[in-house]
C-alpha cells in the first residue's frame, strides 16, 4: 500500500523537522517547505494527499494556498490549519474559506494524529461517492456537533474527562441548565473502556413517578394495568455500557431508595419478575441542583449521593467561558446554516462584542437558538444587532463594539473590524465605536500595527 503524502508548510525549522520526523515514523510520506512560494511548486510537481499550513507564514498566510489551488484547478486536499491560540479567530474564519480544520498550537501529537486519519478516511469516503455520482452533488461535511473550546475553564474541565474517563468511578456532572451535561457523558463514555457498548440516557425529570421503576428495571407483561408486553428497562439496555441519569435530583425518595439497592447489590429485578439479573453498568449523573441542600431539607438521601458521586465534574456557564464564547458562536452558526440551507459567513463586530457582553442565562442550549433564529432571518453575509431577540442586546452594559474584557477579545473584535474595513483605520474606529487614538493605543499595545 502506498504512503499516504503529507505537505508541510512551516517556517519554525525546528518545529517543522520534528513533525516531520513524528509523522514519518507513523507511515506517512512527508514533505516540508517554509513558504507560501517553495507550497506552490511542490503542489506543481505532484498531489499531496493532505496539507499542514502554519496560518502565519513569511511571504503570506498559508490560507492564501486554497485560493491558488482553487484557481490553478488542481485537487484540493484536506488542509488543517496550524495556528497559535490568539489567532484562533482567524484560524475559524480560514475553515470558512475552505480550510478542513484547524489545530493551536501548542498541539498533543495525538490529537493532531486523530484529525489527520479523520480527515483522510473523509477523503476517501468522498472519492467513493463520487464514483457514483457528481462531484457537485456531494455534500458537504456537516459541522462537528460540539467542541471543547479553548478558554482556561475548557481545558481544566477535558482534563478532568480524560482523567476520569477510563475508570468505572461514577461521576455526578453539575452545571446549570443548557451548559451541555449529555455531552460531557459521552465523551466520558467515549473515553472509557465501555465505548463499544450501549449508551443510555434517562431524563429523571421527565419519568411519572409511578413509571420509574419500569423505566429503570423494565417489566414482565402483564405484571401492572398496562404493560401490554415485556419491557426491558435501562439497566440490562446499558449492559457492559454507561447509563447516564440527568436532573437526578428529580427522582422521588422511593424512587432513590430502589437505584441505591440496585447500585448496591449490582442485581435487579424487573417489576412481576422473580428472576434477578446482575448488571455491569458505568454511572454517570447529572443535576443543575446543589444536591447537598436536598440532602439537608430530606429531599436526597446521602447515601445514594455518596454513590453516584466518586467524582465531580462542574461545567463553566457559557458567561464564565469568556475565551469560547465566540468559537461557540462560529461552530452553531455553521451548523445552522447546515440544517437551513444558508450560507451566512460571520457576525458584525458589534453584535460578536454583544455576544461577550451578554450573561447568556441559557447557556450552550439558549446560544444555539438564538443563532439559528438569527442565521435564519440574516439577508446579508453578516449577522448584525437587527436580527438578534431584544433581550440580548437591550440590557448590555453599553452598547460599543470593545468590552473591555481581555486582551485576546479585544484583538479578534480589533482584527474583525481592520477585516472589514479593508484595514481603513478610521472606519474600523467608527465600526468599534472608539476614538481613532484609542485604537492606535490598543494597536501598538498589543502588537497589531
Amino acid at each position: 500500500m502506498n504512503k499516504r503524502k503529507i505537505l508541510i508548510i512551516e517556517d519554525d525549522i525546528t518545529f517543522a523537522l520534528m513533525l516531520k520526523t513524528w509523522l514519518s515514523r507513523k507511515g506517512f510520506d512527508v514533505t516540508h517547505t517554509g513558504n507560501v512560494a517553495d507550497a506552490q511548486k511542490q503542489l506543481s510537481k505532484g498531489e499531496f494527499d493532505l496539507i499542514l499550513s502554519d496560518l502565519r507564514l513569511p511571504d503570506q498566510e498559508g490560507i492564501m494556498l486554497l485560493a491558488w489551488l482553487k484557481k490553478q484547478n488542481f485537487p484540493v486536499p484536506p488542509f488543517i490549519i496550524m495556528t497559535s491560540y490568539a489567532d484562533i479567530q482567524s484560524a475559524v474564519l480560514a475553515m470558512k474559506s475552505g480550510a478542513s480544520d484547524y489545530i493551536a498550537k501548542p498541539f498533543n501529537p495525538e490529537a493532531l494524529l486523530i484529525k489527520i486519519n479523520e480527515l483522510l478516511q473523509q477523503k476517501t469516503e468522498l472519492s467513493s461517492v463520487n464514483n457514483h455520482q457528481n462531484e457537485s452533488s456531494a455534500k458537504a461535511p456537516a459541522p462537528p456537533r460540539f467542541m471543547e473550546g479553548k478558554s482556561e475553564q475548557a481545558r481544566q474541565l477535558y482534563e478532568y474527562i480524560r482523567l476520569v474517563a477510563p475508570t468505572d468511578m461514577s461521576v455526578l456532572v453539575n452545571g446549570a441548565s443548557g451548559t451541555g451535561k449529555e455531552h460531557i457523558a459521552q465523551e466520558i463514555h467515549q473515553l472509557s473502556k465501555r465505548k463499544d457498548k450501549p449508551f443510555i440516557a434517562i431524563d429523571c425529570g421527565a419519568i411519572p413517578r409511578e413509571l420509574a421503576a419500569s423505566e429503570f428495571f423494565g417489566h414482565v407483561k402483564g405484571s401492572f394495568t398496562g404493560a401490554l408486553t415485556d419491557k426491558t428497562g435501562a439497566f440490562v439496555a446499558a449492559q457492559g455500557g454507561t447509563l447516564f441519569l440527568d436532573e437526578i435530583g428529580n427522582l422521588s425518595y422511593e424512587v432513590q431508595v430502589q437505584l441505591l439497592r440496585a447500585l448496591q447489590e449490582r442485581k435487579i429485578k424487573p417489576i412481576g419478575s422473580n428472576q434477578e439479573i446482575t448488571v455491569d453498568i458505568r454511572l454517570v449523573t447529572a443535576t443543575n441542583e446543589n444536591l447537598e441542600e436536598a440532602i439537608n431539607k430530606g429531599n436526597f438521601r446521602e447515601d445514594l449521593y455518596h454513590r453516584i458521586n466518586e467524582f465531580t465534574l462542574r461545567i463553566p456557564t457559557l458567561k464564565e467561558r469568556q475565551d469560547d464564547i465566540l468559537l461557540f458562536a462560529d461552530l452553531f452558526l455553521d451548523q445552522a446554516n447546515q440544517e437551513l440551507g444558508k450560507h451566512v459567513i460571520g457576525f458584525t463586530s458589534e453584535c460578536s462584542a454583544i455576544f461577550l457582553q451578554y450573561s447568556w442565562p441559557g447557556n450552550l442550549r439558549q446560544m444555539k437558538n438564538v443563532i439559528k433564529r438569527a442565521a435564519l432571518l440574516a439577508s446579508t453575509d453578516y449577522i448584525s444587532l437587527s436580527e438578534l431577540p431584544p433581550e440580548i442586546y437591550e440590557h448590555s452594559e453599553t452598547k460599543t463594539a470593545i468590552p473591555l474584557r481581555n486582551e485576546t477579545t479585544e484583538k479578534i473584535l480589533i482584527k474583525e473590524a481592520l477585516e472589514k474595513t479593508g484595514n481603513n483605520k478610521s472606519k474600523a474606529a467608527r465600526l468599534l465605536q472608539i476614538d481613532r487614538k484609542t485604537l492606535y493605543n490598543k494597536l501598538k499595545l498589543y502588537g497589531l500595527e
